[in-house]
């Protein structure tokens, strides 16, 4: 390597040297950029170490170190790698921790180099407005999505189930989940998390679908503790043990209900388009497998995404070099990941309207086209969740998200555990939980 990374601390785990150190005229200057692809998806790190190596190209005197870590965003690790100075130069954000890091001052301000995002105007005013605080801008909106209803076609049609018309309502999804369930040891109809804060994300999801709240308007109270909240419980805590069509594995944390989808054995899943995507590159799921229907009766859905960051002890030479990355492999149509001809070249499940983070501005419309074009997938697969997402009223995420997340795992994991479980002192133990929790917040 040319240069340490200045004014940072040690990378963190998984870091991948680049395969030819950036050399030429320009002053040397080392970013370090998280979320390079696992080694167990070769296809994607390979275009993406690709893409780190063209950049390098056409940046001469820049060299990137990039980070393995899976998930690109944790939890549990997320805050020590901030305090203990180990965050990356450009590191990814969930919209659930917009408010935290940004009132920590975590992230730089990086109002005075959004020029460097070429198709920076094109994004979507909502998506840039949830990195914006008082006039500064302190990301790139990199995710925007809502969440329908994941299903596996095959096992439809194994099932007797006509896999192009997809269930509208819980009592179809409990129907479909039962026949997929009796075909056979280890066949799962409806998968679910119950844990690593996961559970308490898919409550959320459930809960916004049935048109209840998790916290009040002015977000001082929990607001779960509701009909639609008991609802989510028992239709959960039925299909586990009434109609026995979820399987007896508790699946914690994110990982776990994707492999098992991947393994093709798992019916259906509450999930935005990019589960898909995930189920097919990163847990060997057959492409043709898959497809995704609006939420069941809706009367909103959960829409959250992601933005990248850029880590304010970066000297103004990283920060200039990482938003010249973010812009080349996240922003670029036809470059990155929008390269949708080499996704389709390297087997990538292309066609999956996964992120509509620049909507129907000429660039969205330039990258749908070209998705379009270079499609894997029949586009007829996903229809039904596009027409329904354009008519289901997004809703964000809660405040203080994760941390309610945890709290709203213990009630989905006892539903899914004990077959006596009491419903409504979970939901009322939760809520004495998130009402503390929101105090003491302030």
């Amino acid at each position: 390597m040319l240069v340490t990374v200045l004014g940072l601390g040690a990378t963190a785990c998984g870091s991948g040297e680049p395969a030819t150190p950036a050399t030429g005229g320009a002053e040397a200057v080392t970013i370090t950029v998280a979320c390079q692809p696992a080694r167990t998806a070769p296809k994607e790190r390979q275009a993406w170490d690709d893409d780190v190596a063209a950049f390098m190209k056409a940046n001469p005197g820049v060299t990137v170190k990039s980070t393995d870590q899976q998930p690109c965003f944790d939890p549990k690790t997320f805050g020590p790698k901030l305090a203990g100075g180990q965050m990356e130069t450009v590191f990814v954000v969930p919209v659930t921790n917009y408010d935290d890091v940004i009132s920590q001052g975590q992230a730089l301000d990086v109002t005075p180099h959004t020029n460097l995002i070429k198709n920076w105007n094109d994004l979507r005013p909502d998506a840039r407005e949830l990195v914006t605080r008082d006039g500064k801008v302190y990301g790139v909106p990199n995710v925007l999505y809502s969440v329908g209803l994941v299903y596996n076609r095959a096992l439809f049609t194994q099932a007797g189930l006509d896999p192009n018309t997809p269930p509208k309502t819980w009592a179809e999804v409990r129907e479909a989940a039962k026949k997929i369930a009796a075909l056979g040891p280890d066949h799962v109809g409806f998968g679910e998390y119950s844990g690593g804060n996961t559970g308490g994300w898919h409550f959320t999801q459930a809960i916004y679908g049935r048109g209840g709240d998790v916290l009040t308007p002015d977000n001082t109270k929990a607001a779960f503790n509701s009909p639609e909240g008991r609802a989510v419980l028992q239709t959960l805590h039925d299909m586990r043990w009434a109609d026995n069509s979820m399987g007896n594995k508790l699946l914690i944390g994110w990982e776990s209900l994707m492999v098992a989808m991947g393994g093709g054995k798992v019916g259906m899943m509450l999930g935005a388009p990019d589960v898909v995507t995930d189920v097919v590159t990163k847990f060997r799921g057959k492409v043709s497998d898959y497809g995704i229907t609006g939420f069941p009766e809706a009367k909103a859905s959960l829409s959250g995404g992601e933005a990248y960051m850029i880590n304010p002890k970066a000297t103004p030479e990283q920060v200039k070099a990482g938003m010249a990355w973010i812009d080349f492999r996240f922003n670029t149509v036809g470059k990155g990941r929008f390269d949708f001809a080499r996704g389709k070249a390297i087997g990538n499940p292309v066609g999956v309207p996964d992120n509509a983070v620049y909507g129907d501005s000429p660039t969205g419309q330039a990258i749908q086209a070209d998705r379009v074009k270079n499609a894997t997938l029949p586009v007829e697969n996903y229809q039904s969740y596009v027409e329904a997402a354009a008519s289901i009223p997004p809703k964000s995420e809660p405040v203080h998200a994760q941390e309610i997340y945890a709290i709203l795992d213990v009630p989905m994991s006892a539903v899914l555990s004990r077959k006596d479980a009491d419903i409504g002192q979970l939901l009322a133990d939760a809520e004495t939980k998130v009402n503390n929790l929101l105090a003491a917040k302030g």
